[in-house]
């Protein structure tokens, strides 16, 4: 009998990608799950399916009796969350989100992706490809996958393939077969003390893998041990997508931007290393459609602008996605940008206004929070990046809209026949781009 079979594991905010995947992969293995959170998230659907029935609201009373019970959160949870005090109270054993994951990475061979940006886009190439060539592997993301409409799996077969969080360092959890880094940029700020804070927390994770897939530039982290390069010189292919030949055979993606053809050079690398058929794995990844919102096509408006949803919550990021949309030759690059926490906005908000500037039009929204609080960083909006925006772009429209009742009228008067429309941001602003479409 497994020994996940006698575990009670509950989950304090459930509705995220990172809980709610391990939710599904800790009860296929045999334990015992249940779990709450503040409020509905897409991610519960999925979380259902999987037979387990989410309790809306947190409250101590969502705890379940017993003291072997234990409790499972991420950094996002506050210490004083009331079911938190009552597993203090109980004194039960408290695991954070990234020591579970590695529980779990512990039962089969693993390929961990990390990186400031991409990660999730990697992540879901290397588990779409790998069930392209009939391997069946496990995979937890942070986003769902397209292929299978899921952000985890828990699969038949050998290898696990998961996404590393590096912003709470809670991928040195990890110790995989195979490790990933896509690329290195300081994000987390109130994590990471410097960018040689970061390095030197990469260079540990990296000394934790057996292999490492890196990116030329990322080569001196490694250290001592096997290092498998990528590059990829990318170039334009038919209907939008994108190509770049890989140990002499032309790859064909379908998905945009040069950033995409990296982040495919990475994942065949893993690929290979996992011992795939290369030329099924190839042509897996001419079928991906990419994960769940990274450029993902919401529809039309009633106007005829297309409606791209992603998750770009960095100025580097903004700026790629924006790129990714030019090689579809719009009539126009309609940009908006929902600002994720507080913090970021006040420290990176004059880079955000540089790279949306690069739209022909933008709109941005007012601050998504996310954990923190508006009342501890007074005078910070959304407005000083269309400030910033406006200072880079003179003359280019740049609307200050901080609701989506404010945006959603405005947009539908604005887009036209031939626009792309992107929605950007790590909140809820897809939501906004649902409503855009929803009439058409």
């Amino acid at each position: 009998m497994s020994a996940w079979s006698s575990r009670r594991l509950h989950f304090v905010g459930l509705g995220g990608a990172g809980m709610s995947g391990l939710a599904i992969v800790a009860q296929a293995l045999g334990a015992t799950v249940t779990g709450s959170d503040r409020a509905e998230s897409p991610y519960l659907v999925r979380v259902r399916e999987a037979g387990i029935e989410p309790v809306i609201g947190h409250d101590a009373g969502n705890v379940p009796a017993g003291e072997d019970v234990e409790l499972v959160v991420s950094t996002a949870i506050a210490a004083e969350n009331p079911e938190r005090e009552e597993g203090r109270r109980r004194g039960l054993t408290e695991l954070h989100r990234g020591q579970l994951l590695g529980q779990v990475s512990a039962e089969k061979r693993t390929i961990a992706v990390a990186g400031a940006h991409g990660k999730t886009t990697t992540t879901s190439m290397i588990a779409h490809a790998l069930l392209g060539a009939g391997m069946d592997p496990s995979y937890l993301i942070g986003g769902a996958l397209r292929t299978t409409g899921t952000n985890a799996a828990w699969g038949s077969g050998e290898w696990l393939v998961v996404e590393a969080d590096e912003s709470d360092r809670s991928f040195l959890n990890l110790h995989p077969e195979v490790a990933v880094v896509t690329n290195l940029e300081l994000d987390h700020h109130t994590t990471y003390a410097s960018t040689v804070d970061l390095e030197q927390t990469f260079a540990t994770f990296l000394g934790q893998s057996q292999t490492a897939v890196l990116p030329p530039a990322l080569r001196p982290l490694r250290g001592e041990g096997p290092i498998v390069e990528f590059t990829a010189d990318a170039h334009g292919a038919p209907g939008g997508g994108t190509a770049f030949a890989w140990h002499g055979t032309e790859v064909t993606l379908a998905v945009p931007g040069e950033h995409n053809a990296r982040n495919a050079a990475a994942a065949l690398e893993a690929c290979r290393l996992a011992g795939a058929d290369e030329a099924r794995a190839i042509a897996a990844l001419a079928e991906f459609r990419g994960a769940g919102r990274r450029f993902e096509r919401l529809g039309q408006t009633a106007s005829g602008a297309l409606v791209v949803d992603d998750y770009a919550h960095h100025p580097t990021e903004v700026g790629a996605t924006i790129a990714a949309a030019r090689t579809l030759a719009p009539r126009r690059v309609v940009a908006v940008f929902q600002p994720h926490l507080f913090s970021r906005t006040k420290l990176l908000g004059r880079r955000f206004g540089a790279e949306l500037a690069a739209a022909d039009v933008v709109v941005v929204l007012d601050v998504y929070p996310a954990r923190e609080r508006a009342e501890d960083h007074p005078g910070v909006t959304g407005r000083l990046i269309a400030q910033a925006a406006a200072d880079t772009a003179p003359g280019r429209p740049v609307l200050w809209l901080p609701g989506f009742d404010d945006a959603e009228p405005v947009l539908r008067g604005l887009l036209r026949d031939g626009d792309i429309c992107l929605v950007m941001g790590a909140g809820d602003v897809d939501a906004l781009g649902r409503r855009l479409v929803a009439d058409s």
